[in-house]
């Protein structure tokens, strides 16, 4: 995970928290956040990199509707930055 950017560790924190991930819900969860709006040609990128790294799965809700989700490497990626930000918190 160490190659990610802020923002996609972001999203990636995103579609391991939200019950029905999906490119409008992640978007909405992401704006709350940032106090920004966050735009397509920003979200779907980094997504689609997502995909690629194979930390998040993309699927199709319906026609019009990706759906995401956490790969298992994807939730052992989260799991150990989690425990690496514990112990750099610790000091």
């Amino acid at each position: 995970m160490y190659d990610l950017t802020g923002f996609q560790r972001d999203l990636l924190y995103v579609v391991a928290g939200l019950d029905d991930p999906h490119g409008l819900g992640i978007k909405e969860e992401l704006s709350d956040y940032y106090d920004d709006e966050i735009h397509n040609g920003r979200l779907y990128p980094n997504l689609d990199t997502l995909v690629s790294k194979g930390l998040i799965d993309k699927g199709t809700q319906d026609r019009r509707t990706n759906a995401y989700s956490v790969t298992r490497r994807g939730r052992r990626e989260l799991a150990a930055r989690r425990d690496w930000e514990r112990r750099q918190a610790e000091g």
